[in-house]
């Protein structure tokens, strides 16, 4: 039935049919349709992908050179020993005369090389080289020899370790400051001089090594049923660099007690040999590490031959990297916290104190700021800790002047030299004004009543306290946290900031530049205050960078 013969209001036929504008012999066909050809000889379709050939000896397109890889691929581990490479001396470099070495003479003295650059010894460069304590993006390469600068805090830190030899006591701290501040160098400095005092150094050259997975590692059950990691291989890494540093001195002392070993080991065996054993055999490296510690961590017995026990200096850069999880998984394939791993376990006893050294010792971390990652709890407590050395820094200068005022009679007798004199970088700048600010007010004092009045202020920055809402690692928390100390003052683990060079330093250094042939100018005040300001007031690897590397 059409549709056009329906009626479109009640859809009925009509009564009288429609007619139709076209003649009844025209065929109608459709507008539109999807059925194939019904043709004859249907034509035929193009093959898909077909190409046309070119001719010979008439096309343009020539044929790729296929070259064929002749080249001797790298053999493992050569690419990180290459990018690990360190270069020591330029010989393009010219000599720097009168150039003095740092010496065993020269530490007990160091105040006096102040601002000045000594040279490093042979044996203290053979040292520091086998404990992989230069870095190569260092500017070692640019001199003749290494040669470092005799900063503010290496003459204090100087002066701590020989505090720490006569005292058998314990120095910690942490190692903190910008990127290129010189904390990895005054790090070096401190092993160096260790070297040449005559202590055992042990050195982590890079904690990021020891927590990305890069190493093998086993689990293992502790006595408190816990379970812990150890890296074998890594392990056998540090002894040999511990034996090759210091090789003179462990072969002049021996085993005090028989070792728990799975090999039979001679009795008076000396620790050179010892350490040899577990560099040599990874399967022994672990054992043999912890009976190296007891034995460096047993009192001295000066009385008898081998027995005696040196002070220990300890030290690790990269902290950031063992107080966070680590890449490793444990057997449910949840993430290994670093503190679980044996090695950087033992450093962090040490650095928090629950590991006590007998004989004395410093044990000296070191911060990353070139390339750290995100560490909120780590970061929170080096500010607050370092404000907490601030504080008491302050309040040993305002004691000093406070001893003065029973011998007043009047308020023009109270001597300020110490506050006029105080350098820039000592403190922060916060504290730096409070103490402008508590010097004008002692000028100004009518009486030596209000003298005492103004120098009884102490504490004038107040410590941070942690974010409740957020989470805090534990374990990072327990190392960095303050303590009760031995006359029951809460103190924490000291945070010393590095910051920049004084311009004397920056004088000291800039002429040292200029005598090797890297700074071809000469050095004038104008230009040293010049290099000190675009360095950010005096970073040391920003004056290295404007001075020497901007030639290149």
């Amino acid at each position: 039935m059409s549709s056009s013969t329906l009626c479109l209001r009640c859809l009925k036929r009509s009564l009288v049919p429609l007619e139709s504008s076209l003649p009844p012999t025209a065929v109608q066909r459709a507008a539109f349709s999807t059925s194939p050809s019904l043709a004859v000889n249907p034509p035929k379709k193009k093959a898909v992908g077909a190409k046309p050939t070119a001719r010979s000896g008439k096309s343009l397109k020539l044929a790729k050179n296929t070259r064929t890889a002749t080249a001797r691929p790298p053999a493992p581990g050569e690419r990180k020993a290459l990018r690990k490479r360190v270069v020591l001396s330029n010989t393009n470099a010219l000599e720097v005369h009168g150039l003095q070495d740092l010496s065993k003479d020269s530490v007990s003295k160091l105040r006096e090389y102040e601002g000045r650059v000594l040279g490093l010894s042979n044996d203290s460069v053979d040292a520091l080289r086998a404990l992989e304590a230069f870095k190569p993006n260092q500017g070692w390469s640019l001199f003749r020899r290494p040669a470092t600068l005799v900063r503010k805090e290496t003459v204090e830190l100087a002066e701590m370790m020989s505090n720490v030899k006569e005292t058998q006591k314990v120095d910690r701290r942490v190692l903190a400051g910008e990127k290129g501040s010189g904390k990895s160098v005054l790090q070096l400095q401190a092993m160096t001089m260790a070297y040449l005092q005559g202590w055992i150094v042990m050195h982590f050259p890079e904690a990021k090594e020891m927590t990305i997975a890069h190493e093998a590692y086993q689990p293992v059950k502790l006595e408190d049923g816990t379970t812990g990691y150890i890296q074998p291989q890594y392990t056998a890494h540090l002894l040999s660099n511990f034996a090759k540093a210091n090789h003179g001195l462990l072969n002049n002392l021996r085993l005090s007690k028989e070792p728990k070993l799975p090999v039979p080991v001679q009795s008076n065996i000396t620790l050179l040999r010892f350490v040899e054993l577990g560099a040599t055999d990874a399967e022994l490296a672990w054992p043999v590490w912890q009976a190296l510690w007891a034995e460096l961590l047993a009192p001295s017995q000066p009385s008898k031959e081998g027995l005696h026990r040196p002070p220990i200096f300890v030290s690790l850069d990269g902290l950031e990297f063992i107080m966070r999880d680590s890449a490793y998984l444990s057997a449910e394939a949840q993430p290994v916290h670093a503190h679980d791993l044996l090695l950087a376990r033992d450093f962090v006893n040490l650095l928090s104190g629950s590991t006590n050294l007998p004989n004395g010792g410093t044990v000296l971390a070191a911060s990353s700021a070139g390339n750290r990652p995100s560490v909120p709890t780590l970061d929170f407590f080096l500010n607050r800790n370092h404000l907490e050395a601030c504080n008491k820094t302050y309040n040993a200068i305002v004691d000093r002047l406070a001893q003065q005022i029973p011998k007043l009679k009047n308020p023009a007798e109270l001597d300020l030299t110490e506050l006029e004199n105080l350098p820039p970088n000592t403190l922060p700048q916060f504290f730096l004004s409070r103490l402008d600010d508590l010097k004008t007010r002692l000028r100004s004092a009518k009486d030596v009543a209000q003298l005492s009045r103004l120098l009884s202020h102490r504490n004038p920055a107040a410590l941070q306290e942690w974010n409740p809402y957020l989470p805090i690692d534990s374990r990072v928390a327990e190392t960095m946290k303050p303590s009760a100390g031995d006359k029951g003052a809460v103190v924490g683990t000291p945070v010393q900031k590095l910051a920049g060079l004084s311009k004397a330093e920056a004088r000291g250094i800039m002429e040292y530049y200029a005598q090797s042939g890297m700074l071809r100018q000469t050095v004038t005040e104008g230009l040293v205050s010049e290099r000190w300001s675009l360095s950010g007031e005096g970073v040391v690897g920003e004056l290295e960078k404007g001075s020497v590397r901007a030639r290149f």
